[in-house]
C-alpha cells in the first residue's frame, strides 16, 4: 500500500517575520527571550498554519536576522537569556577611544564579584573565606547599586545569614548567555562594562535556540586600591 506522502512544513520566514523581530529587539533596552518574540510573531499572525514545529521557526527567524547582519557594525547576539544587539566584536576594540570612559571598580569589588559568581549562593562570611579579609560593606552596596549581585534568600544555619548571587544584568554586562558560560576567572577579573542601574527581567529563554556568537565584555577598567579592603561594616549577615 503506497504511503500519503505529507508536504514538508514551511520553515523559512516571512521577510516581515524577520523584520519586525528585528524592530522588537531594537526598541527593547533588555534583551529579548525567544518567548517573547514567539508571541509577538503569533499576536501577528505571521507564523504559518504549515509551521510544525514553532520552536525551530522562531530560531529560523533569529537565524535569518543575524545572516542580514554579518558584516555589519552592530549585530544581535544571544545574551542573559534573550536577544540584543551589540557592537561587533572586531570593532569593539577601535571605539574605546571616542566612547565615555567606563566607571572604574576596584578590584577588591571585582574578586567579591567573582567569587559570588563562581560559587553563588554564598554568604558573606563564605566570601570572606575564600578571599582570606574581610569584605567591606562598601563593596556589596557598590555590587547591588550596579545590579550586578542581588540576595538570594537565608542560608538554613544559625543566624540565617543571606545568600547572595548575580542578577540577569550581569549576564548582560559580560555577553553571557547563562552562568554555564562564565569565562575563566582571570577573564572577569579583566572585563567589566558600565551597569545601566536598572535590573533587567528575567527572561530566560524557554525555547533554547542555537547557540550564537558571544560578544566579548569590554571597556572595563580595574584599579588597584591605596590599601587593603577594612573590616566588614554596615549590613550584617542575620
Amino acid at each position: 500500500m503506497q504511503s500519503e506522502c505529507k508536504p514538508p512544513a514551511q520553515t523559512t520566514p516571512s521577510d516581515e517575520a524577520v523584520r519586525i523581530v528585528e524592530a522588537m529587539i531594537f526598541a527593547s533596552t533588555d534583551p529579548v527571550s525567544a518567548r517573547a518574540i514567539l508571541g509577538l510573531l503569533e499576536g501577528q499572525g505571521l507564523i504559518p498554519d504549515t509551521v510544525d514545529d514553532i520552536g525551530a521557526y522562531v530560531r529560523a527567524v533569529l537565524t535569518a536576522l543575524v545572516s542580514r547582519y554579518e558584516g555589519r557594525g552592530v549585530v544581535p547576539v544571544e545574551v542573559a537569556g534573550g536577544w540584543q544587539f551589540r557592537t561587533a566584536a572586531d570593532l569593539a576594540p577601535r571605539l574605546t577611544r571616542v566612547m565615555p570612559k567606563p566607571r572604574r571598580l576596584q578590584r577588591a569589588t571585582m574578586e567579591t564579584l567573582a567569587i559570588i559568581a563562581y560559587h553563588q549562593p554564598c554568604t558573606r562570611a563564605e566570601i570572606e573565606e575564600i578571599r582570606g579579609v574581610s569584605v567591606n560593606q562598601n563593596i556589596l552596596d557598590t555590587l547591588i547599586e550596579e545590579s550586578l549581585i542581588a540576595p538570594r534568600g537565608r542560608k538554613e544555619v544559625p543566624g540565617r545569614p543571606v545568600l547572595w548571587g548575580t542578577t540577569p544584568d550581569f549576564l548582560r554586562h559580560f555577553g553571557l548567555k547563562s552562568l554555564n558560560d562564565l569565562p575563566r576567572r582571570e577573564e572577569l577579573m579583566g572585563d567589566m562594562p558600565t551597569s545601566p542601574r536598572r535590573p533587567a527581567e528575567n527572561t530566560a529563554d524557554l525555547l533554547a535556540p542555537h547557540p550564537a556568537p558571544i560578544e566579548e565584555a569590554e571597556g572595563v577598567i580595574v584599579e588597584e586600591e591605596a590599601s587593603p579592603a577594612g573590616s566588614a561594616g554596615g549590613l550584617a549577615d542575620d
